[in-house]
């Protein structure tokens, strides 16, 4: 008996950062390929990779950002922005094969030496992204809801604990890439979640507490699309953070993007690995 594909429509908005949405079913998705400028990144990596394990992983790359599932689509999408802008620094790329033992996703090399990196996102539901934020009712009682910049902080951490598990076994340094997206934007645009307000310094100076306890990991460079960054109290800055603010218009690009290195790491990074490391933001 003849089996056929199930078409399931879904809303491809969010994941393309830019692009039209559009109403197409993910079989057909997939048979008229990638958007222009979503090719154009995976062409410049098939050219880079010559290798058979990442050409397997950038053929099953096209189904993920095809996928009818968000979180799929996303997760793809952050393996690729990495991946293409790690190439644009020098560094030279290759995707490591899937396997059950989990492992990083790219293996990366610049000037001779080595380090790893590993790509994971976090796609919330429409119900947690909707928390209300502390300090913008007047007539709230304080104490009676969590502002939502300090529930994403505790899940930064957990993520970080969890995957510092996965990475222990690593000579070189290994770089935890985390990417928060912007949120589902399927919906009516009166439900959607507004930005979040998040204290950068709080954030950075928590994982850096964090790292100092997870020695595998040599960096974390986060990405957050749907924040807005609160004002800065003190002018004092940490040594091994750095960040990079985007204004609100520039939607191409995450909203802010961080680098924490970590200053207990096993694996330090060599002066030409920071520098590529540095020019991700």
């Amino acid at each position: 008996m003849a089996r056929f594909r199930p078409r399931k429509t879904v809303r491809l908005v969010a994941p393309l950062h830019g692009e039209q949405p559009a109403h197409v079913p993910a079989w057909k998705r997939e048979e008229q390929g990638l958007p222009r400028s979503l090719h154009d990144r995976w062409s410049a990596l098939h050219r880079h990779c010559t290798d058979q394990s990442s050409h397997l992983r950038l053929n099953r790359l096209v189904r993920r950002l095809t996928h009818y599932d968000y979180g799929v689509r996303e997760s793809a999408l952050a393996e690729l922005e990495l991946a293409t802008q790690l190439i644009c620094t020098g560094v030279h790329v290759t995707f490591l094969p899937e396997s059950q033992a989990r492992t990083a996703d790219l293996e990366c090399r610049v000037g001779g030496e080595r380090f790893f990196v590993e790509v994971t996102t976090m796609v919330g539901s429409a119900e947690r992204q909707r928390l209300p934020v502390r300090g913008l009712d007047l007539d709230e009682v304080a104490g009676e809801e969590e502002d939502r910049g300090v529930i994403l902080t505790h899940r930064i951490l957990a993520r970080i604990r969890q995957k510092a598990k996965q990475l222990a076994d690593y000579c070189d340094p290994v770089v935890l890439g985390i990417s928060i997206p912007r949120a589902d934007l399927q919906g009516d645009r009166a439900t959607r979640p507004e930005e979040i307000w998040l204290d950068l310094k709080m954030l950075a100076g928590t994982v850096t507490v964090l790292l100092m306890s997870l020695r595998s990991i040599s960096a974390v460079v986060i990405s957050l699309w749907d924040v807005e960054p609160l004002p800065s109290k003190a002018a004092t800055r940490l040594a091994n953070v750095e960040v990079m603010e985007r204004p609100q218009h520039q939607k191409a690009q995450p909203r802010v993007r961080l680098l924490i290195q970590n200053p207990r790491a096993l694996a330090s990074f060599s002066e030409l690995q920071r520098d590529s490391i540095g020019q991700l933001l």
